[in-house]
């Protein structure tokens, strides 16, 4: 077996984690725990989306946190922009990095951003070519690649493609999501062999859901063929509002927990993020989803 020697982990908890808790959450919540993640020495953690209000409550603040956190050269903080309008925010605010996103899912994509999946590479057009001019990163993200939860599979080979499209854009990574947790070590080797036949494997990040307990599984079968940045949530925060049944994401502390065990250096100390992840628990007066933390508070 060939595992990569260093793995990135790219913290979603503050935005993906979030983002669909009914109670709003302080500011000052949220600004404790983004800091909290950046003394982790987190390379990327995405600390918020700037979309309607409307649509997404939890994520009204994000103009307010991106000035408050205590931001290090050594540690990116990207911002999700759905739209042009979003993208605004993100210049008049200094993002380093926007996030878009697209699904090969027609019915998933209308459902989460009104729009046909044509429309919505049109969008991303728009939003890669005004902050291209600002030097501003962008990520792209692919959701629901292992299942849809209105359509049920999805063409691996649309997934690919639509990945080679936002590469060739100028995206600098592609995250491939399995939104509704569905997928299993089989369909994950057969869809990221697909894609890195389009794209280097470099480029691809891996974004597991453990809606069905998968999600470890899918990250070690990945990890052997080569991925190296893997998107993970403290604490397992996280869900998606237009997945009906999907969970939290899969939870950062037992994926470093597993990767301590393989030998994969991260640059984060377990000790640290299970810290975290037991504060932002407590917040919300309930157990972290990860059985990691959970362990090593009863040792």
């Amino acid at each position: 077996m060939t595992f990569p020697r260093k793995v990135n982990l790219y913290e979603v908890g503050p935005r993906d984690g979030l983002q669909n808790e009914k109670e709003i959450i302080p500011i000052d919540v949220k600004v404790n725990l983004i800091n909290k993640l950046i003394n982790c020495n987190f390379k990327e953690i995405e600390i918020g989306s700037f979309v309607s209000p409307k649509w997404v409550p939890q994520m009204a603040d994000s103009e307010i946190i991106i000035d408050k956190i205590n931001k290090r050269e050594t540690t990116s903080f990207p911002v999700l922009t759905p739209n042009l309008k979003g993208v605004q925010k993100a210049i008049e605010k200094k993002a380093d990095t926007v996030c878009v996103f697209v699904t090969a899912s027609e019915t998933f994509s209308k459902k989460n951003t009104n729009c046909t999946v044509s429309e919505s590479l049109k969008r991303v057009e728009e939003i890669i070519s005004e902050v291209k001019k600002y030097n501003i990163k962008v990520r792209g993200y692919l959701s629901c690649v292992l299942g849809c939860p209105y359509e049920g599979k999805v063409s691996y080979e649309s997934t690919a493609d639509l990945a080679s499209f936002l590469i060739e854009q100028g995206c600098y990574q592609v995250s491939l999501g399995d939104t509704i947790g569905c997928g299993t070590p089989f369909d994950a080797i057969k869809l990221f062999e697909l894609v890195s036949k389009k794209i280097n494997i470099e480029n691809i990040a891996a974004h597991f859901h453990d809606t069905y307990g998968q999600a470890l599984s899918n990250i070690y079968a990945v990890l052997q063929m080569g991925v190296q940045t893997l998107d993970t949530s403290v604490a397992g925060l996280g869900g998606c509002p237009y997945a009906k049944g999907a969970t939290g994401n899969v939870a950062t502390e037992d994926v470093l927990y597993m990767l301590k065990g393989i030998g994969i250096k991260t640059g984060i100390k377990l000790e640290d993020i299970i810290e975290v992840s037991w504060y932002i628990s407590n917040y919300m007066k309930r157990l972290p989803n990860s059985r990691v933390a959970r362990a090593y508070v009863n040792q």
